[in-house]
Parts: structure tokens; sequence; C-alpha cells
């Protein structure tokens, strides 16, 4: 798709509805997202939607194993027999890292003999404030390195400045850099200034060739919200309905308790239906919501709480 003259003209006439859509996010925040007897459930269904991350300055290629085999084994093998859930296969979605750890994921994930794809940042996460030809070396490298997954950050001042073009331009680069690895295009949408920008962004994503859209990089001061979520949404909704192509959608950042995840997987069930609740379109980014879920099933199973350290390691 060309992104050129009359292509662009309609984004600059894109307003969002701000005050609508609070009230929207306020009204889906009201409601309790899944029955109590649905929960357990529908927790384990977020098991699966989870790209268990870790992206810290002292990662280390013990702390990636560790990670790897958390995802392999998400929940503990007593309370899924419990459940009569044990040998289903629930592992997280993918482990997101850092591109220089990528190695570490891919060694960790093929001697524990599970296929979970690894995914990593790049294109100078979290701010994206390096030269274009860095940005895609990086790309490259973590492709050539066994991820299959690619979560770059875009160049917010090409938003904040309306250069939608250039933005289409960089993303195309990204696309073509991750050859066969998907692409989920981080927007950082604390940073943008506005929910309109939100909008513009997520459009200029999608046609660019991003498979998902991405809320934030978990850095920035605000995260995932519901009003950004929404904007995002009713985006990869548009743009369904435009081309007759479903684009995933990944919060990430502050995603932390049990509670906040079945809120996630409400909001896309009213927003887009249950045919976007699959991991091949539905991700959560987030490094200690699991430790969370685990603890809540744990409640459920023997009717007592316990802290996540109580818990025997699976």
């Amino acid at each position: 798709m060309s992104l050129v003259g009359e292509d662009l003209s309609w984004i600059s006439k894109v307003q969002v509805n701000q005050p609508a859509v609070l009230r929207r996010a306020e009204q889906i925040q009201a409601r309790r997202p899944v029955k109590k007897e649905w929960q357990v459930a529908w927790l384990l269904k977020a098991v699966t939607f989870i790209d268990l991350t870790t992206l810290s300055g002292d990662d280390t290629s013990s702390n990636i194993q560790r990670l790897c085999y958390k995802a392999k084994y998400p929940i503990r093998e007593d309370l899924l027999k419990a459940l009569n859930m044990h040998g289903k296969g629930i592992t997280t979605a993918a482990v997101c890292v850092y591109p220089a750890r990528v190695c570490d994921a891919v060694r960790a994930l093929k001697a524990a003999g599970c296929d979970i794809p690894v995914a990593s940042v790049a294109t100078g996460f979290p701010a994206g404030q390096t030269h274009l030809k860095t940005r895609l070396e990086e790309i490259r490298l973590a492709v050539e390195d066994g991820a299959t997954e690619i979560d770059v950050v875009i160049n917010r001042t090409l938003v904040l400045t309306g250069q939608w073009e250039a933005l289409y331009d960089e993303i195309r680069q990204f696309r073509k850099a991750c050859g066969e690895a998907h692409l989920k295009t981080i927007l950082a949408t604390g940073e943008l200034g506005s929910l309109t920008n939100v909008y513009k962004a997520s459009m200029i994503a999608m046609m660019a060739g991003s498979d998902f859209i991405k809320t934030s990089t978990g850095k920035e001061t605000v995260n995932a919200t519901f009003p950004v979520a929404i904007v995002m949404l009713r985006a990869i909704r548009d743009f369904f309905w435009k081309t007759g192509n479903k684009i995933g959608f990944k919060p990430a950042g502050g995603i932390r308790s049990a509670k906040d995840s079945l809120a996630w997987l409400s909001l896309i069930k009213e927003e887009l239906g249950d045919e976007w609740l699959k991991p091949e379109l539905f991700r959560i980014g987030a490094s200690t919501l699991l430790a969370d879920i685990e603890r809540q099933i744990y409640h459920h199973v023997t009717g007592r709480y316990a802290a996540y350290h109580d818990l025997p390691m699976s």
C-alpha cells in the first residue's frame, strides 16, 4: 500500500472524541469483568496470552533460563491437576528479552524441548533515539539470533511533529528487516500527546505492515490505560473493516494483577469479539502478572492465600 499524495489526506482530518472515549473506559472499568465461577478458566486463558518479559540492565543467562522455564511451566503442576488441566500444554505465548539475550532464550527453550517463540525488543528500545541504520541492524541481528517476534519502538518525534509519511517509511523498513519474524510496533502512547495521535499512529503502523500494535514499552510514566486501548482497538476494527486484515493488540506496562488481566480480556471481548481472544491476535506484556495469577489459582484450589515465595516452584 503506497502512502503518498491523497492517501494521506484523511490522516490530518482524524479527530478522536476524547470525552466519549473516557466515558466508555469508565463504563467498562465499573463492571465486574468475569463471573466468579468462570474466573479460574479465564485466568488460565490469560496465561496463554502473556509475553513473559524481562528487560533489566542486570539480565544474565541464568535469569533468562529461569524465565524460559517459567514460560514452559507457568502454573504449578499440582494446581493444574486439581483443576484437571494438567497435560493441556498451558504455556505463556512468548518470552520477551533484550536483543543481546535472544541467544540465551533460544538455547534455554531448545534445552527445555519447547517451541515457545522468542520476542526481542529492538530499534533503540525504549526511547528509539538512535540512528535508523543502527535500529535496522538491531532487528536483523535479533532475527539472526533466533527471535521470531520483534517488538520495535517508533520514533515519537515523527508523531509529535505530524511527519506521517516518514513514520510510515520507517515502519516499512522495520517490516522488511524483520523478514519472516512478526512485527509488533510499540507506540509509546504515553508520549504521543493526544488520543488523536494514538489513533493516527495506530493506523500508520498497521498500514506499514505491523502484525501487532502495542501500547507501551513499560518504561514510560504512563503505560497501558483503557482510554488509549479503546482508541487503538477502534483503529484495529476500522482497519479490519477497510482491508479485511486482522491486526493484533498488545497492552504492556503496569498490568500486574490477576484482576487487571481479566479486565483486559473483557475489554478485548467487548471491543473486538471472541475471535481476537487468541495468542495470534492478543498478547499481554508483563513481568510480574504471572505470579499473581498463580497466587489466585492457588487460593481457588486450596482456599488459602499464599505469598508467592511460599509457593514451591514447579
